[in-house]
Formats: structure tokens, C-alpha cells, sequence
């Protein structure tokens, strides 16, 4: 049957990147744009926030509060070996054996998939910004978190800034979604860790903004940038099917048979 719970939902959000002077002006942080797409605090939620980029992580006796989490983009790379990766590692190892619901975005899909043995590096094929699609190569409906979600189409459109990727999915997971550029855009471990390449989360100024930073800082050239930017107006990405997902995911409990998960 399934877990009936009258508490109130918390959710943690594992900040990897800081905030940028764009992003702190529009929106008062990544914290409420991530809010905005996966919260439901109308409903009485409760989000919390841990810039992991600067050390700050949950203390290990109040993790079994929160009911999931969410690790986000970062300009670092998820197989460095910085100290608050490596602890980032620790805790995901941590949040995998207690069974708890982790997101993984961009970053968070890649240093997830790192922490649970698989294999992350630079992508073979450059750098992956502006619009995706993704192509759904498993039927996950059947899973619990997804059961009675309506049909999920066979590509999504989503958002992408990275160049990084991740080569291995650990031992046990599912490849739910592939691209022409990524052999890896999203994967499942059972019914409680997801990681998901593109930025769900993202609006289209978000990523506008950061391509002129990546552009001025020297990461990427000006033909490149401009041709990212023309094509990023010619289409939509698939929010609202990308946002239900990640929802569900955080927010279905499991169920138990037979005393198991």
C-alpha cells in the first residue's frame, strides 16, 4: 500500500553555482527559479536552500526530514576534485542508500551519476547550448513515480548548457532519454534518483543571459553564441511536460510490496 503521510512535504535545494547578478535581479536568486518550476508551496511545501558551491550542506541528523532534493547546474566540473564536490559525493551516496528522491540537473544529473560509479568527462562533441530534443528510449510510465501521468511524447524539447556529459550510467540505472548530441540526457535509478542533462528549470532569458556571460568571459566565440541565441527564438522548450515530470518524481511516494520498495 502506499505511504499515507499528513506531514508538512520538505524539499532541500543543493545549490552548486552562484548566483548570477541577472538571475538575483529578475528572479532574487536561482533558489526561487527552481521553486517556481518544481514547488508547490501554495500547498503548504517547505524549501530549503544550501549553497553547497560555499560549503554550506544539510547537517547528516536532519536529512531524513526532507522528503527530496535537488542538486543544480554548476560552472564546475562534476569529476573535479574540489572539497565540496567530494563531500557533495558523500552526501548523494548517503541520500542513495536512504532511499531518498534526489533531482539531478545539468551539474546535479552529471556529479549524481559520478557519486553512484558511473563515469562523467568532458562531452565528445563540444559544448550543447540552446534548445534540445530529447528522444525517449524507455517506456518509464510503468514506473511508480510516473504511473498515472498522462502520455509523455517520444521527444521533449528542452534547454541545454553544458560540456560536460556523463560517458556511464552507474551500475542499475535506466537511460530513460537520448539526443543526436548526448547519449545520455536522463536516467532513472529505480523509483528515487533521476538526473536529467538539460535545464528544465530554465527560461529562455535565463539562458539568453548566460551565453552573453560564457561569450564575455572568453568560453565560448561570438559565431557560436550568436547562432545559439538565433535558434534559441525559432522554438519552445517543453516546460510544463519537463516541470509535471520532475514533480512527480519529488513528489509520489513510493509504495511498498511485500515490505519492499
Amino acid at each position: 500500500m502506499k505511504i499515507e503521510s499528513e506531514k508538512l512535504k520538505r524539499y532541500a535545494l543543493l545549490l552548486a553555482a552562484k548566483d548570477s547578478e541577472y538571475v538575483n535581479k529578475m528572479y532574487g536568486g536561482y533558489f526561487n527559479v527552481f521553486v517556481e518550476a518544481f514547488g508547490d508551496t501554495e500547498y503548504g511545501e517547505k524549501w530549503d536552500l544550501f549553497r553547497v558551491v560555499d560549503g554550506e550542506f544539510p547537517n547528516m541528523d536532519e536529512i531524513n526530514n526532507y522528503d527530496g532534493f535537488v542538486v543544480s547546474g554548476s560552472p564546475f566540473d562534476a569529476y573535479g576534485n574540489e572539497h565540496w564536490i567530494l563531500k557533495l559525493c558523500l552526501l548523494l551516496q548517503t541520500l542513495y542508500l536512504m532511499q531518498k528522491k534526489v533531482l539531478g540537473i545539468c551539474f546535479g544529473h552529471q556529479v549524481l551519476c559520478r557519486a553512484l560509479g558511473g563515469k562523467v568527462g568532458k562531452a565528445n562533441n563540444g559544448w550543447d547550448i540552446g534548445l534540445r530534443k530529447l528522444n525517449i528510449v524507455k517506456d518509464f510510465s510503468s514506473h511508480n513515480f510516473l504511473s498515472d501521468l498522462e502520455e509523455i511524447p517520444l521527444a521533449i524539447s528542452i534547454i541545454e548548457c553544458h560540456q560536460d556529459e556523463v560517458w556511464e550510467v552507474p551500475k542499475g540505472a535506466e537511460i530513460v532519454a537520448i539526443s543526436e548530441k548526448t547519449n545520455v540526457e536522463m536516467f532513472i535509478m529505480g523509483d528515487h534518483i533521476l538526473g536529467i542533462q538539460g535545464h528544465p528549470e530554465y527560461t529562455k532569458d535565463i539562458l539568453s543571459n548566460l551565453i552573453d556571460r560564457l561569450l564575455s568571459n572568453g568560453s565560448i566565440e561570438s559565431g557560436f553564441a550568436e547562432d545559439a541565441k538565433s535558434k534559441l527564438y525559432k522554438a519552445e522548450p517543453d516546460r510544463n511536460c519537463l516541470e509535471r515530470i520532475c514533480k512527480k518524481f519529488l513528489k509520489r511516494e513510493m509504495e511498498f510490496i511485500n515490505g519492499k520498495i
